[in-house]
C-alpha cells in the first residue's frame, strides 16, 4: 500500500506540473497580449507605451525565466512589479491583471461558493442516481425500469446549460417558485444560504443523476447475477436485503470512481452554474479572467489540476474499503 501510494504521488506530481506548464505555454504563444488590452483601456496606445508595460508584467521575459518565476513563488515570498510593486506571501498564485489583488486571496474568498454548490449538487445526483439506478435493476424488464431508462435519457439529451437557463427563467423569474439564487455565508445566516442554493442544487443534481442512474443500474444488473447475491436469496434472504446491502455493496465501487472524479470537476468550480445563477464562485471567477488576466486563469487551473489528482488517488485507496476483493500493491 505505501509503495502505491508513493507511486501515485511522483505520478500526480507530474501532472501538475505537465498541466501547468501546458497552461504557460498556450498563454505564451496563444494570440492573448495582456499588455495590448492595458494599453488600450488606458487611453491612447503607443508602441513605447506598450512595451512599458509588457516590462512592467514581466511578459517580455523568457517563457523559462517566467515559469521559474511561479513555480519559485509557490514556495517563498516574492514580490511582483506592475507599475507598482505588489508584496506576495507564499504560496503565491500572482497578482490579478484586472484589479491588481492576490489572485489566492480572491480564490480562498470565492472558493465558499463553489464547494456549496458542489457539495449539495453532488449530494442529490449521488443519492437519486443510486437509489433510480438500483430500483431500475430491482425491477429489471418491467414498465418502471423502462420509464426510469427512457426519463433518464430525455433528461440527459438537454444540455446543461439549456437546463441551468430554463430553470433560471421559469423557476425563479417567471412563476418564483423558489428564491433568489444567490450565495449567503452559512455561518451568517443558515436559512439564506439554503434557500439562496436550492435551486441550484436541484438543477445540479437533477440534471446529473441521470448519468449515475445508468451507471448504477448497469452495475446492479452485473453485481444481482452473481453467486453470492443467488446464493443469500436462496438461503432466504430478502430481496431488498439482498439487492440493497450485498449487490450495491460492490456494484457502488465503480459508480464512486465516477463520483470522485465528477466531485473533483465540481470543487474546480461549477462555470455554467454560477454564471447563469449569478454564483460569485471560482467558475465565475475563471470565466471573467478569460482572455486577459492570465495569473487567475492559471491559478484556478492548477487548483482544479491538485483536485482532479488528489480525487483519483482518494478514489483508488477507497477501492480496497468498499470492495475487499481489490488490492493495492
Amino acid at each position: 500500500m505505501f509503495g502505491y501510494i508513493v507511486r501515485r504521488l511522483i505520478a500526480a506530481f507530474l501532472v501538475i506540473v505537465v498541466t501547468s506548464l501546458f497552461v504557460f505555454a498556450l498563454f505564451a504563444y496563444g494570440p492573448s497580449n495582456p499588455a495590448a488590452f492595458f494599453c488600450n483601456s488606458n487611453g491612447r496606445c503607443t508602441a513605447e507605451r506598450q512595451a512599458l508595460i509588457e516590462d512592467q508584467l514581466g511578459l517580455n521575459e523568457s517563457f523559462t525565466t517566467q515559469y521559474t518565476t511561479f513555480v519559485k513563488g509557490l514556495f517563498r515570498d516574492r514580490q511582483i512589479h506592475m507599475g507598482a510593486t505588489y508584496d506576495c506571501p507564499a504560496p503565491c498564485l500572482g497578482i490579478s491583471y484586472v484589479d491588481q489583488t492576490q489572485v489566492r486571496e480572491q480564490i480562498v474568498s470565492k472558493y465558499p461558493a463553489t464547494l456549496s454548490l458542489a457539495i449539495g449538487g453532488a449530494t442529490i445526483y449521488l443519492t437519486l442516481g443510486v437509489l433510480l439506478g438500483s430500483l431500475a435493476a430491482r425491477w429489471r424488464g418491467s414498465a418502471a425500469d423502462k420509464t426510469l431508462v427512457t426519463g433518464s435519457l430525455v433528461v440527459s439529451s438537454f444540455p446543461y446549460y439549456v437546463v441551468c437557463l430554463l430553470a433560471w427563467i421559469y423557476l425563479y423569474l417567471i412563476w418564483q417558485i423558489f428564491p433568489q439564487p444567490q450565495y449567503v455565508p452559512l455561518l451568517e445566516d443558515p436559512r439564506g444560504w439554503a434557500s439562496g442554493l436550492l435551486l441550484p442544487w436541484l438543477v445540479l443534481g437533477v440534471a446529473s443523476s441521470t448519468q449515475y442512474a445508468r451507471y448504477s443500474r448497469a452495475s446492479m444488473v452485473e453485481s444481482l447475477g452473481e453467486d453470492y447475491v443467488r446464493s443469500a436469496t436462496a438461503k432466504g434472504v430478502s430481496t431488498n436485503k439482498a439487492v440493497f446491502k450485498h449487490a450495491l455493496r460492490a456494484a457502488i465501487v465503480p459508480i464512486v470512481t465516477i463520483f470522485g472524479i465528477d466531485f473533483a470537476f465540481l470543487l474546480s468550480g461549477t462555470v455554467f452554474t454560477e454564471k447563469i445563477f449569478d454564483i460569485d464562485g471560482v467558475g465565475n471567477l475563471a470565466i471573467t479572467a478569460i482572455p486577459n488576466d492570465f495569473p487567475v486563469i492559471a491559478a484556478t487551473v492548477l487548483v482544479a489540476a491538485v483536485l482532479i489528482v488528489i480525487a483519483n488517488l482518494v478514489v483508488d485507496i477507497l477501492y480496497s474499503v468498499l470492495d475487499p476483493r481489490v488490492r493495492l500493491v
